[in-house]
């Protein structure tokens, strides 16, 4: 049995929004696709480095300062947090 035409535009439209949903990303701030690892690659490499996840829930205030300290000193937060992190322990 033939489609009607607006069964057939709703079609179409499923269609191309299927391939949107697929395609990949367009680089950004100049940076080519392929340049930025996936997830899985990316835990991959952190593993490989001997990093660990360690999530904790820190007040929003803290949180700020330790935005502000990573950029004052123009390292990564994860860096400052380690290096915090060291001194504390090395000072009990």
């Amino acid at each position: 049995m033939a489609m009607k035409p607006t069964e057939l535009q709703k079609h179409n439209a499923l269609k191309l929004v299927n391939r949107m949903k697929s395609a990949a990303s367009p680089g950004r701030f100049g940076a080519s696709p392929g340049t930025v690892p996936d997830r899985r690659e990316r835990r991959r490499i952190d593993q490989a480095r001997g990093l660990v996840p360690f999530a904790v829930k820190l007040d929003g205030d803290l949180v700020q300062g330790l935005h502000a300290r990573a950029r004052e000193r123009g390292v990564p937060l994860n860096d400052l947090v380690a290096d915090l992190l060291r001194r504390g322990l090395e000072a009990e």
